[in-house]
C-alpha cells in the first residue's frame, strides 16, 4: 500500500517535489525518521520491479514515461472547454466520468479530486451543449446525466436535459427532470431553481 500511495502521491503533483515534503504528506502521523525510513521503502519498492520514480538529490517525481490517466483526462477536459476546438467524442470514450481515487480520504487526494471534479463537470456540460447542437440527442443526455451524477445539485447540468428534451418534442420528460430537480433543491437546500429554469417550461407548467 505504500508503494501505491507513493506513486499516487507523484503523480498528482506531475512535478519534482522535495522528500521530506512527500514523507511528511505520507506519513503524517510518523516521526521524521520514520516518515524517511517509510519512504526509502517505499521508493526501493517502487523501483525493484518496473522504474517509476526518478530521483534527483532531495528531489522525487514520478518517470514522465509513466502514463497517468488523469492526466490525459485533464488533456481530454480543457480541449473540450476550449472555444477553438470542434471535438466532440462519444461520451463512453471519456475519461470524465471517475472520480479521483474515490476510496481514498488522505487530505491530498481530496484537494486534487475537488480541482478535478470541478473541471470535469464543466467538461461534461460543453460536451453535452456540443453533441446538442449537432443533434446528437441521445450521447448528449448520457453527457448531461454524467454531469449532474457528479454535480446533482448543480443546475446548469439538469437545465441542459431540459432542452435537449425540449429539442427532441419530448415535453412530459422536460417537466419530469423540471419537477425532479425542483424538488430535490428544495429538500436538499430549501431553495427553488432560478427564473432562467423556470422559463424553459413556462409554456408546460405554473409555478
Amino acid at each position: 500500500m505504500n508503494v501505491q500511495r507513493l506513486v499516487a502521491f507523484l503523480a498528482l503533483q506531475r512535478r519534482w517535489v522535495q522528500r521530506g515534503f512527500v514523507a511528511g504528506s505520507l506519513w503524517l502521523d510518523s516521526t521524521d525518521d520514520r516518515a524517511a525510513g517509510s519512504l526509502r521503502s517505499a521508493l526501493w519498492r517502487a523501483n525493484r520491479e518496473a522504474r517509476f520514480v526518478e530521483a534527483q538529490g532531495e528531489q522525487l517525481r514520478l518517470l514522465p514515461a509513466v502514463n497517468v490517466d488523469l492526466d490525459a483526462a485533464v488533456v481530454q477536459a480543457h480541449r473540450l472547454l476550449d472555444p477553438a476546438s470542434a471535438e466532440c467524442p462519444s461520451p463512453h470514450d471519456m475519461l470524465l466520468r471517475d472520480d479521483v481515487l474515490p476510496d481514498w480520504y488522505d487530505d491530498w487526494v481530496a484537494l486534487e479530486r475537488e480541482r478535478f471534479r470541478q473541471l470535469r463537470v464543466h467538461a461534461l456540460e460543453s460536451l453535452c451543449e456540443r453533441l446538442m447542437a449537432v443533434e446528437r440527442f441521445g450521447e448528449a443526455i448520457d453527457a448531461g446525466l454524467a454531469a449532474t451524477a457528479t454535480e446533482p445539485l448543480r443546475e446548469s447540468g439538469h437545465r441542459l436535459l431540459v432542452r435537449i428534451h425540449l429539442a427532441e418534442g419530448n415535453s412530459s420528460e422536460a417537466l419530469a427532470r423540471f419537477k425532479s430537480f425542483r424538488a430535490m433543491l428544495l429538500d436538499e437546500l430549501g431553495l427553488e431553481p432560478s427564473p432562467k429554469m423556470f422559463d424553459l417550461v413556462a409554456h408546460l407548467t405554473k409555478r
